[in-house]
């Protein structure tokens, strides 16, 4: 529980290690605030759509003008409110420096994602009512373990910025499915809501089953690499390497997400966003390769210049790859300006960068006799896509005043895009702030100016000419990289509660019987087959057992006063072996009935684009709630808009009997292997599993 947690952060459980808290959501860091700040708005953005709602359905329900001219004014007010919450959470996005490593001062700031935040959700009173309904056990002897879940998510919305931080949230997201199987029948609703804010929009959207906690944790792990890859040291190669193996996991885990989950009822989740966010995550990747690449220096030689040149073009193609997909609908509805306006910037900065290369290669350096003109020839050619009318790549390195013109083009073409990138700087105030990437841009514009000078002549009249485009071109691309991590094998919290392919939410049994068993010459009438739980097969309908109610096919949960759902055969067969014949023994057995009939699973969805669905549950949930409503109201459920499946499990089978007086042992069978902007008023439609 959490007050036993120690002060290293691990749970000590019978001397084992058992999990990692979170961080103290009270420290005073940068981080820290930024996500307490992130709760709050989404608090009062909460309040003001319930006001919203509430005023629109007065406006719908009265018919007097005087009512409906103040309800009207009033919404207008609410109206504000919320874009100005907006504001303030786009404000929050745009706080990439609090992220930064603290010691960054010569690299371009790169954009992490916050985590999204949710409400305290209680398993306690469902999970307890569901073991004592469904599997006939005494859910108060379960308090630890659930308190043990309940610490475990309460830790994940905290985590560390580091491994160990993705590895907690690894851990719970492996915990979900085995939840699922536990507890959420697919005919029957728990009771328990699952509510997670949207991370652009502060819009809540609320789920009674695991699907939206199963995305929400996807996600967060993404935006969890996303900050550890930003506040990596990037004069280093170590941490450059590190901000780049981030970066590749962050989109290949946002990727999964995509793939895995479709239709969700979150702006920050829906496919469009995931695509522009994986996109984003591979382009700062590309951009962190880069600086690897530049890091111990760029030689002033012509291969490595035209070298450099490309691999920056890559750069500024990737960005601009971004900045297309962020003003496309619905994704520019919910993108903070920011972002937009620094992928503009890249995309300026790096293209720049790659004519001030070639610029350089061309006005420096000249072909001399030692050089392979063959070669040269050859690598200049790979460079431009087209050249202008009358060149060539030989004409080019072989004519001074050509190779000159050529280069001047490329100069005066990177200070034009500086000159670009520094004017959309000064559009957004939040990108204002960052004086790291000013200083950047202003020492690059500079430095283009200055070699447009010490090449331009005041006795030079030739015609000005446009700078060929440049070929992108990396030897090092930044892929997609799906980490291990997603998936951690994790002990189940109701291991006690019996083997999950039989004693899962999706099965139907009997309540328990209690059988006494009398053997006659040693035997008890009946064989026993499987993996835990051991089943009856093969029972005579003559024999005492059948007689005190045994039937064939029934699962054997105990012995006496030990419980043998997790025993193999040879283990129950050692308790019953030596079973005397008068006394007997008491045994309890669980009988199979039919499955629940396959029919789409139900799950009450409510987000804020739905004002009336949202007016009937998330307005009704206080903001201090722990995720359980005591509202005796009627709900109508809508289907779900995600859907989880997991596959069948075979069972494993193997007889053995006990010993009668013409055996001498028992033989064995073989085994058988059986948002738009507020306000918005648009909706979704369901859909299932991808």
């Amino acid at each position: 529980m959490t007050d036993t947690m120690l002060p290293n952060g691990v749970k000590d459980r019978g001397g084992e290690k058992y999990f990692k808290k979170g961080c103290n959501p009270l420290a005073q860091t940068g981080r820290s605030k930024l996500q307490n700040k992130r709760a709050t708005l989404n608090q009062q953005i909460i309040k003001q759509m319930r006001m919203r709602a509430g005023a629109e359905n007065l406006l719908k329900a009265t018919h007097n003008n005087k009512v409906r001219e103040m309800v009207g004014l009033e919404l207008s007010y609410v109206n504000s409110n919320l874009q100005l919450l907006m504001e303030q959470l786009e404000g929050l996005n745009s706080s990439v420096e609090v992220y930064q490593n603290a010691q960054e001062t010569a690299n371009i700031p790169l954009i992490p994602l916050g985590l999204k935040e949710t409400k305290d959700v209680d398993f306690s009173v469902p999970f307890k009512d569901f073991i004592l309904e469904h599997y006939s056990e005494d859910g108060s002897s379960f308090e630890e373990e659930i308190a043990d879940l309940m610490d475990l998510r309460q830790a994940c919305r905290t985590p560390v910025r580091s491994d160990a931080g993705v590895e907690l949230l690894a851990k719970y997201y492996s915990h979900l499915p085995l939840l699922e199987s536990r507890f959420f029948s697919p005919t029957r609703q728990t009771g328990i809501f699952f509510t997670w804010y949207d991370s652009f929009t502060g819009v809540p959207v609320c789920q009674q089953n695991l699907s939206l906690e199963k995305a929400s944790m996807l996600f967060n792990m993404g935006a969890l690499y996303t900050q550890i890859g930003t506040r990596s040291d990037r004069q280093t190669l170590s941490g450059l390497q590190e901000a780049i193996s981030c970066f590749q996991k962050a989109a290949g885990i946002l990727n999964q997400l995509k793939e895995t989950f479709t239709h969700t009822p979150s702006y920050d989740m829906s496919p469009a966003m995931l695509s522009m966010l994986v996109k984003m995550m591979l382009a700062q990747a590309q951009e962190c390769r880069f600086e690897k690449l530049v890091l111990p220096g760029i030689r002033n030689h012509f291969y490595s210049l035209l070298k450099m040149a490309q691999e920056a073009a890559k750069v500024s193609e990737t960005y601009d790859q971004v900045h297309q997909s962020m003003i496309q609908t619905p994704v520019k509805d919910n993108v903070p300006f920011f972002w937009s306006t620094m992928s503009q910037v890249k995309t300026n900065h790096y293209r720049s960068l790659a004519h001030y290369f070639v610029a350089t290669a061309l006005l420096d350096h000249q072909l001399g006799p030692s050089d392979d003109e063959d070669t040269q020839e050859k690598s200049l050619s790979q460079v431009y896509d087209r050249l202008p009318e009358g060149c060539s790549p030989l004409d080019i390195l072989k004519r001074r005043e050509e190779r000159r013109r050529i280069g001047k083009a490329h100069v005066r073409r990177a200070i034009l895009g500086h000159e670009e990138a520094l004017r959309i700087h000064g559009l957004c105030r939040h990108l204002r702030r960052l004086e790291v990437l000013h200083d950047i841009l202003k020492a690059s514009h500079e430095r283009s100016l200055d070699k447009f000078n010490r090449h331009d002549y005041e006795d030079e009249f030739t015609d000005h000419m446009d700078a060929p485009d440049i070929i992108s071109k990396t030897e090092h691309r930044a892929e997609l990289e799906v980490p291990v991590a997603t998936k951690v094998k994790v002990a189940d919290f109701f291991h006690r509660l019996g083997p999950l392919s039989v004693f899962s939410a999706k099965q139907r049994w009997t309540a328990p019987r209690t059988v006494l068993l009398r053997p006659q010459d040693r035997d008890l009438g009946f064989t026993l087959r499987g993996e835990p739980p051991v089943q009856v097969v093969s029972l005579d309908p003559l024999c005492p057992a059948a007689a005190n109610g045994l039937k064939e096919g029934d699962y054997i949960v105990s012995v006496g006063d030990t419980d043998c759902k997790w025993m193999a055969v040879g283990e129950v067969m050692a308790l019953l072996k030596d079973v005397d014949e008068e006394e007997g023994v008491d045994i309890r057995v669980v009988s199979m009935m039919e499955s629940y009939p396959n029919m789409p699973q139900k799950s009450a969805t409510f987000c804020g684009n739905l004002p009336k669905t949202y007016s009937m549950i998330c307005l009704a949930i206080d903001e201090d709630d722990n995720g359980s409503t005591t509202t005796s109201r009627k709900v109508t459920k809508k289907p779900s808009f995600l859907s989880w499946g997991l596959k069948n499990k075979l069972k494993s089978a193997s007889t053995l009997s006990l010993p009668t007086t013409s055996h001498s042992a028992a033989g064995s069978l073989p085994w058988n292997k059986p948002c738009p902007t507020f306000p918005s008023h648009s909706t979704y439609n369901d859909s299932s599993l991808y």
